[in-house]
């Protein structure tokens, strides 16, 4: 299996990467296979226009008008 070495790290960096592994109870190698693994092979995020693009036609503008009445907020939930 292939390594990498990454050198220059700050020391706050190498700090917070070993309290993180006694976190997860696991050796600081492994959390910084686990933290490359998640970051690196994880699903592209969806953009906000796809996103908005993949909600499901429920209806017409119609059938979500505001209904004006006399109900008050502090009565909502009485």
């Amino acid at each position: 299996m292939p390594s990498l070495v990454v050198r220059n790290l700050d020391e706050s960096i190498i700090n917070a990467l070993k309290q993180r592994a006694v976190e997860h109870q696991r050796s600081t190698e492994a959390e910084h296979r686990a933290i490359l693994a998640e970051v690196l092979l994880k699903p592209p995020r969806k953009s906000f226009a796809e996103a908005l693009a993949n909600i499901p036609n429920v209806g017409v503008d119609a059938d979500f008008q505001r209904v004006n009445d006399d109900t008050h907020v502090a009565d909502v939930f009485n």
